[in-house]
């Protein structure tokens, strides 16, 4: 065989072995039944993105790539910035999903960003246009979790380390509490006050997780705000902080959120 037709077939093997990793990649890299392979976590208020970490891994086993967004939770206008980098970072159909003060954030990212096909609430605040989380929360019962939350002098807000639990980890093991507690992140206060200018959710079809045992934001109005943006709901008997202490449950609905989503 010349030097010639030597390099041709070593080239065509090559591109073979290319192609049929490629296609061993897009088999392993998105779910089976539907475009949708990104997904976007947001977190919320005194916690950071490692409180998705349980739902990261079982989302990364069926199949997601997914990305847990750093919210400064300095201001609203901060955590939307920081929430569009990662969704620049996206190729393809992204789920937008938002837990407690996350859901304020991807109210206002998701309205805007063609990437965007569904969102997913988690026991989070889903408000109107020139509506802000105080406005909403107002409506509700107090709650226990209010209570627990003490003011620096910077303004900004953080959870008795005495009450974490109480206030929004009843069903979290004890041996994560101080660890939760110790990286808890604090939020601006006035951040709560104020309003978005955009909601996503009435240009994109959205699933709402309710915690039936929520002490921080009522089920009750968790439901009420699940109905007015037309959400399909998931009902999980857990705390405020399920991403933690339901991950599992907390990725199977977001994963059929997502293939629902998909089918759209």
């Amino acid at each position: 065989m010349s030097t010639k037709r030597l390099l041709c077939a070593v080239f065509l093997c090559l591109s073979v072995a290319a192609a049929m990793a490629q296609a061993v990649r897009a088999q392993t890299a998105a779910p089976p039944d539907g475009p949708v392979r990104n997904i976007v976590l947001v977190h919320g208020a005194f916690v950071d993105g490692s409180s998705w970490n349980g739902v990261i891994a079982r989302l990364q086993k069926k199949g997601y790539h997914v990305s847990a967004v750093q919210n400064p939770l300095t201001s609203l206008a901060d955590d939307v910035a920081a929430t569009r980098r990662v969704l620049a970072q996206q190729d393809g159909p992204t789920v937008l999903v938002g837990h407690s003060w996350g859901g304020v954030v991807i109210t206002e990212v998701g309205a805007d960003d063609p990437k965007v096909v569904g969102l997913v609430y988690v026991a989070a605040v889903a408000p109107e246009i020139g509506e802000s989380p105080m406005d909403i929360l107002k409506r509700g019962p107090p709650m226990p979790a209010a209570n627990s939350m003490i003011r620096d002098a910077s303004g900004f807000l953080w959870l008795d380390p005495a009450q974490y639990r109480a206030a929004i980890a009843a069903d979290v093991p004890q041996s994560l509490i101080s660890v939760l507690s110790a990286a808890q992140q604090p939020i601006a206060a006035a951040a709560f006050d104020e309003k978005v200018d955009k909601a996503a959710w009435k240009t994109r079809p959205s699933w709402y997780i309710v915690t039936t045992k929520d002490r921080a934001v009522s089920p009750e109005l968790q439901r009420s705000m699940a109905n007015r943006i037309g959400a399909t709901t998931v009902d999980i008997p857990s705390s405020h902080l399920v991403t933690v202490a339901h991950a599992g449950a907390t990725a199977d609905a977001i994963d059929k959120a997502a293939r629902e989503f998909s089918k759209q």
